[in-house]
């Protein structure tokens, strides 16, 4: 019988150990997903480094930004979660956090549902052991199905998209959610002014994103100008502020003022993660502007700020944490409409599916050496 590879971690700081799992026997509401892309995200570079606070079933399999295609499919297994059909060889990505549908917040709150109690959830809380052992996007094969885990979501992608573009939509979602938050509290609309803090992978989309839902101009704060702050600007970011060039936070802010206007910008949103970033950023505000939080996905510690400026501003302050699952389509369909007009693939740098190659792109994305590693077990699939 034909094996699987699995990549697994032992715990932080582990290095990766592929594992062979046998085919599985795939249930009458499962599928088999042949793996064309997936990326790695900087919640597995946190996790790895030690940062997650929440117990994690090792080992498991790492990454969650997957694009990949049906190989076989159970009769029962025939749409997906916006009730598209599904079928043996459509395009698909699964998300992380799958909301379960039946707790309080996905109840009483599904704007909310992301704080799903009981999520299913891919590449963090499923373990190895867990059989048929395919929980993560490290690998050449995931399995979902939805008798095992009824919570499960998968969405389909339009056929003659890449695969490499659809392992970039669950990031993306993530971003254009953010904005929507904003909107909704009254803090984006057309032509504003954005500054993204940050210029990794999240941060050159929150630039593609904001630029998509309307921002006037956007300038991104980040470090290193290659490839980094240069690719921002490909994606529409009109300045840059390189964050090694310019040093102490009071200059940044200057530099950033001067850039958009004395008054400051109307949205500031955290792409970075750093602590430092958020009392920076509410200096690069206008009075009564927006800051969204997005950043600090895991627990880099604490932040010491005055609230008196966010008082005395008049700010609105946000956190957004990932999406729902009715917003995973708006990240598809903003990919797929733009395709062409922006510079996506650009972002990957492409890893092939050894431990050497998932090993590198971890410690490449860790250096900022890239801007999304990418690793690709298929290389076929995404050519």
């Amino acid at each position: 019988m034909q094996q699987i590879r699995v990549c697994t971690h032992a715990g932080p700081g582990s290095e990766p150990v592929i594992k062979t799992v046998p085919w599985p026997k795939v249930g009458r509401r499962g599928a088999l997903i042949k793996i064309g892309a997936c990326g790695v995200c900087g919640t597995d570079l946190h996790i790895l480094k030690g940062h997650w606070p929440k117990p994690l079933p090792w080992p498991f399999t790492l990454g969650h930004e997957i694009g990949g295609v049906i190989v076989e499919c159970g009769d029962e297994f025939t749409e997906d979660f916006m009730s598209k059909p599904l079928k043996v060889g459509s395009k698909v990505m699964i998300p992380p956090l799958m909301p379960c549908g039946k707790c309080y917040y996905c109840i009483h709150y599904p704007q909310t549902a992301n704080k799903c109690l009981t999520p299913v959830y891919y590449g963090r809380y499923l373990g190895f052991d867990k059989a048929p052992h395919m929980w993560g996007g490290w690998a050449e094969y995931v399995y979902v199905d939805l008798d095992m885990l009824p919570g499960t979501k998968i969405y389909k992608l339009p056929d003659d998209m890449s695969l490499r573009l659809g392992a970039l939509s669950e990031p993306l979602t993530s971003c254009i959610r953010a904005f929507n938050r904003a909107t909704r509290a009254g803090g984006f609309t057309w032509a504003d002014t954005v500054v993204i803090q940050g210029s990794g992978p999240i941060g050159i989309l929150a630039v593609a994103a904001a630029k998509e839902m309307g921002a006037g101009r956007v300038i991104c704060v980040g470090a290193p100008e290659e490839p980094r702050l240069k690719l921002a600007r490909e994606f529409g970011a009109e300045a840059t502020v390189n964050i090694v060039e310019v040093k102490s936070p009071q200059d940044r802010i200057a530099r950033v003022r001067e850039i958009v206007g004395g008054f400051g910008a109307d949205l500031v949103m955290d792409c970075s993660g750093h602590p430092t970033a958020g009392p920076e950023g509410i200096e690069m505000l206008r009075d009564g502007g927006t800051y969204v939080e997005m950043g600090q996905f895991t627990d880099a510690g604490s932040i010491e700020t005055s609230w008196h400026r966010i008082c005395t501003k008049d700010l609105n302050v946000l956190g957004s944490w990932g999406f729902t699952g009715n917003d995973l389509p708006l990240g598809v369909d903003m990919l797929y409409r733009t395709r062409d007009k922006y510079p996506w693939l650009k972002m990957q740098t492409i890893y092939p599916f050894t431990e050497d190659g998932v090993a590198q792109a971890v410690r490449d994305a860790m250096a900022m050496k890239t801007v999304k590693s990418t690793i690709v077990p298929w290389p076929e699939l995404v050519e």
